[in-house]
């Protein structure tokens, strides 16, 4: 049930443009539960630990990989304050 939800968010996405390279949608993804539980601070934390394991794979340090996961924990901390406010 849960990985459907995830293979359907992932699908909408998929549809921005700037999503679709590398995998920015997981790191977008991904971030936001992050950026809903705990501060911005951690999930730049966890954007720059996303990178260091993809370049630790083959791959190159990223900046675009980085700024979607942040872009990801700004969603989730908005989502929070929305939260937040409403109750």
């Amino acid at each position: 049930m849960f990985k459907n939800l995830i293979n359907k968010l992932l699908e909408q996405i998929r549809k921005i443009p700037f999503f679709r390279e590398s995998n920015r949608d997981k790191h977008f993804l991904y971030a936001i539960p992050c950026g809903f539980l705990f501060t911005i601070l951690f999930v730049f934390g966890l954007a720059v630990g996303m990178e260091y394991k993809d370049k630790l794979k083959g791959g190159a340090f990223d900046w675009r990989d980085l700024v979607a996961t942040l872009i990801g924990g700004a969603v989730g901390h908005g989502i929070r304050m929305l939260v937040l406010w409403i109750f």
